[in-house]
């Protein structure tokens, strides 16, 4: 069985969700996948080689074009060298596929924060997801909640759809951790970071509620005179006009870091040494960052909605993402009573139990191979 898969997502320098699970999946997918013939269809332009060994039967194809690498470059590799599966862990099939193609459904946040994504941006995403969901034999949603999302919105089947949770990266013990009192230097773009702090990770967007952050940091400051700074680690995605306004109009913007894009070492020690991490976005599909704060300990508070309830389990505080009084509320109460702040952490820990890379891709290699 000659089986492709769309690695394009996975092997870039900078990672967010989606290319994070692309990269962890087929990493993860080899051990159960070792004797097929499996081709990783990569994009030069963007691309770097695997940072892991492959299979012997495993193959590297660099597929170039400048523009509409999936919809042309990609479908045009379908045409002239036809596989029996391929796999998209990124959302977009090709116009021209495999007649038994899996593709991985992240989530519907166009959907349901219309106002964080231009109109071409929806526009796309909309056509893109739905095409995928019609021609793919088989859709992997990350959460109930994302299928619950496509039963309704797109009315896709109940029965063409899976839920395979993703995992997180139980190999932390790598990462060198700071002592967990005073400072402590970081790499890439990092000053000293001191602590206390409070912790946010991921895209500054609109959509990632960032300027309800702010307000809840000053609810915090003014109600309470903490001595804690907010680190909002992560490249500005859109609205990131209106974020930088907001951060700048802030009288507490000297306690406010930006440290832009971390890597695995700086996020997971930043983590580690958070009092607080927040993470009340408006949606997602998964919310990876909650697992991974709560497999190295860091207490969470993230929101009621979409799909966090569901991953997030009993291992963090639930708030209403729209109401930043509460939001500020939920992090005083974590800093200001330690039995209720581990209490949360040890349930955080059991949590993540529930997640694992290896497990995921286990699921995925199965549905390929009967698909």
């Amino acid at each position: 069985m000659k089986i492709g898969i769309d690695a394009s997502r996975a092997f870039q320098k900078q990672k967010t969700g989606i290319e994070e699970y692309s990269y962890q999946v087929i990493k993860n997918i080899r051990n159960y996948l070792r004797d097929e013939q499996v081709i990783l269809y990569l994009n030069p332009a963007i691309n770097t080689r695997p940072d892991f060994d492959l299979p012997s039967n495993w193959k590297i194809k660099y597929l170039r074009s400048p523009i509409f690498w999936t919809q042309v470059r990609l479908s045009l590799e379908m045409i002239f060298h036809p596989v029996d599966r391929l796999f998209v862990p990124a959302h977009t099939v090709p116009l021209i596929h495999s007649k038994k193609t899996i593709v991985t459904i992240h989530g519907l946040e166009y959907e349901y924060c219309p106002k964080a994504y231009s109109f071409w941006q929806r526009f796309y995403m909309r056509r893109v997801i739905k095409n995928s969901c019609r021609w793919a034999k088989r859709i992997i949603a990350v959460s109930e909640n994302t299928k619950k999302d496509l039963m309704q919105l797109y009315k896709v089947p109940e029965m063409k759809i899976e839920v395979i949770y993703e995992g997180y990266n139980d190999d932390n013990s790598k990462f060198q951790i700071s002592p967990p009192t005073g400072d402590h230097p970081q790499g890439g773009n990092f000053q000293k970071i001191s602590k206390p702090y409070f912790l946010f990770i991921g895209r500054l967007e609109e959509r990632k509620n960032i300027c309800g952050i702010v307000d809840a940091f000053e609810i915090l400051k003014n109600k309470y005179n903490i001595s804690h700074k907010l680190v909002l680690a992560g490249k500005l995605g859109y609205g990131k006009d209106d974020i930088k306004i907001k951060i700048e109009d802030s009288k507490y913007k000297d306690e406010i870091i930006l440290p832009g894009y971390v890597d695995d070492e700086e996020k997971f020690e930043l983590m580690k040494n958070a009092d607080v991490f927040l993470f009340p976005t408006f949606y997602e599909g998964f919310g990876l960052p909650i697992i991974e704060a709560q497999s190295v300990g860091a207490p969470v508070v993230t929101s009621n909605v979409s799909s966090m309830p569901e991953v997030s389990g009993e291992g963090a505080i639930l708030v209403d993402p729209k109401n930043n009084e509460k939001i500020a509320e939920a992090v005083y109460k974590l800093i200001s009573n330690e039995s209720y702040k581990n209490d949360i952490i040890k349930k955080g820990y059991e949590n993540v139990k529930r997640f694992s890379w290896v497990k995921c891709a286990g699921e995925i290699s199965n549905m390929i191979r009967i698909c």
